[in-house]
């Protein structure tokens, strides 16, 4: 079978080397791909925001089955558009995808099939909002309903830092993503990354994650769309997990079949462990980046397998598992993010690094000049170690980063840090 991957970052950089692991696959193609992908893909010059350039590029090259790495395409519905036209995909339709897209949405799902979350409340105006604020008081979370790149969430220690978020946002900060706030309660517990595979009718555990999302050592500074992770997440174990998936993930996938847009995909749930038991934080209708380049390395199954069987509502006959290992990931970007970063800097010695003992490096935001790699984004490359332990990965992941020579990025020296703080 021909696959067609649609993404650029490292998350598919990740998802094309276990793709490329399967024996069900002829060619694999990705667009645009990036010059990692490259090693095990062949590139094309497709935009996922064509939907049917992508069906025609589809037809030609025999393509039938498409995997959607980012949430954008999935929101704006690319699943719907390849249905019509008869080829298969991993991931949900226009409708399901609301999960991720709209933040008013899933808080109304959550109260409808009684899914524990933080108690909140939806907004179009400032004026509304800052009373609402007032009257609650602080630290309070103000969100952007739609898609903002991971960066749409503002955790206010203050009522004047709520407000000024508030501001912000409906004055076009995210555009079209923040006509609409989402304004809820502080949870206080550790957060973690969940993972379940789901065919619209069956959901199944994947795997665990926890991420860094704030640019500077000690989980400070703004947010980012993740600065490094690390799998499994040690505080989830088999009971946590069973109850996440009987008090979240299934009454979610329920609700979403009642109201007859059931879910396909993978279902990303970013839970807090609260004293009263996990709370969702939110939902995502993709894989995570940068957890996706910790977890995929651990898997011992078919990826590519198994995401058929969430497409053909086949999940419960499949078999997969993870290995014991640890994974850590690192993720070095370029100077300037989160803000503006500085393109065009040049990358040596990655195959040192990826020559190092149980270590694998991923691209995202890279380019090529002739021979020369050079970073083109914000996140540019990603470095995941994977050892016995916790401390074995992470040793493993920075010894790595430094035989990489670019002078013009720079990572956090801290991933993990909590984890291995409390071991």
């Amino acid at each position: 079978m021909n696959v067609l991957l649609i993404g650029s970052g490292g998350r598919e950089h990740a998802l094309a080397n276990q793709i490329a692991k399967s024996p069900l696959l002829g060619q694999l193609f990705a667009a645009p791909g990036n010059p990692g992908i490259g090693a095990v893909a062949q590139c094309v010059a497709l935009d996922p925001a064509d939907a049917q350039a992508v069906i025609d590029f589809c037809r030609v090259m025999d393509v039938g089955f498409v995997v959607i790495g980012p949430e954008v395409p999935l929101v704006a519905g690319l699943v719907d558009a390849l249905a019509e036209a008869g080829i298969k995909a991993f991931g949900p339709s226009r409708a399901a995808a609301q999960l991720e897209g709209s933040k008013g949405f899933t808080k109304d799902l959550c109260t409808a099939y009684a899914i524990p979350t933080a108690a909140a409340a939806q907004f179009g105006d400032a004026d509304t909002a800052k009373d609402y604020i007032r009257t609650q008081g602080a630290p309070i979370v103000v969100k952007a309903d739609g898609l903002a790149a991971g960066k749409g969430v503002v955790v206010a220690q203050t009522v004047a830092e709520a407000e000024a978020a508030v501001d912000q946002m409906l004055g076009g900060l995210f555009g079209a993503a923040g006509q609409s706030l989402v304004i809820e309660e502080f949870l206080e517990g550790e957060e973690v990354s969940f993972f379940a595979l789901c065919d619209g009718r069956t959901a199944r555990a994947f795997a665990s994650a926890q991420d860094h999302k704030r640019v500077g050592e000690g989980d400070t500074g703004p947010n980012t769309g993740g600065m490094g992770a690390f799998s499994p997440a040690p505080v989830m174990d088999a009971a946590l997990s069973e109850r996440v998936m009987a008090e979240i993930v299934r009454p979610a996938l329920h609700g979403m079949a009642a109201m007859g847009m059931p879910f396909k995909g993978v279902l990303f749930a970013g839970l807090i462990l609260t004293r009263d038991g996990p709370k969702l934080i939110e939902f995502n209708v993709r894989f995570g980046d940068p957890e996706t380049q910790a977890i995929l390395p651990r898997l011992e199954g078919d990826l590519l397998a198994l995401m058929l069987a969430c497409a053909e509502g086949r999940l419960a006959k499949q078999d997969f598992a993870f290995s014991a290992q640890h994974a850590l990931t690192i993720v070095l970007a370029a100077e300037g993010y989160p803000g503006t970063p500085k393109r065009g800097t040049e990358i040596r010695g990655l195959d040192k690094a990826a020559a190092l003992p149980g270590v694998i490096v991923t691209h995202a935001g890279t380019k090529r000049d002739g021979a020369r790699l050079l970073a083109d984004g914000g996140r540019v490359l990603n470095v995941t170690g994977l050892g016995a332990t916790l401390a074995e990965a992470q040793a493993r992941a920075y010894a790595a980063v430094d035989a990489i020579d670019w002078p013009g990025g720079f990572c956090r020296r801290d991933i993990g840090w909590r984890a291995l703080k409390g071991k």
